[in-house]
């Protein structure tokens, strides 16, 4: 039954003109808007954001971004504004905010609600 239908995730914010120009402008992707929130469109995907006034981030990551190039993708959204994540530990990431050699080549950085998003570099891109 649910096999045959589709699905789409969806998160919070607790202020939805942020998260439209950091979703559509900041990170270029097409957002649609409608009476209940943000419809993001990136590639073929579905994504809704609503808002909510008592939000609180999510601690993991939300939304994943698959790029060819990490280093490039890092790069740009450096000069756009966004500020990468640092960790240290089992996820150490470099001066960059990129971490290497321990699953794939991922680096975080946070929306303006303070959900936890991510480039991650795949051959797919």
């Amino acid at each position: 039954m649910l096999e045959t239908n589709k699905a789409f995730s969806s998160f919070s914010v607790n202020d939805l003109e942020k998260a439209k120009q950091f979703y559509g402008q900041t990170l270029g992707l097409k957002v649609k808007e409608s009476p209940e929130g943000l419809e993001l469109h990136p590639g073929q995907q579905s994504i809704f954001i609503y808002p909510k006034p008592n939000h609180e981030p999510a601690t993991f990551t939300v939304l994943n971004f698959q790029v060819n190039n990490i280093e490039a993708a890092v790069d740009d959204l450096k000069q756009k504004g966004v500020n990468f994540e640092h960790y240290e530990g089992e996820i150490k990431t470099d001066a960059k905010g990129i971490h290497r050699n321990n699953g794939p080549t991922i680096a975080w950085f946070k929306d303006p609600a303070g959900n936890i998003l991510s480039v991650v570099e795949s051959d797919k891109g």
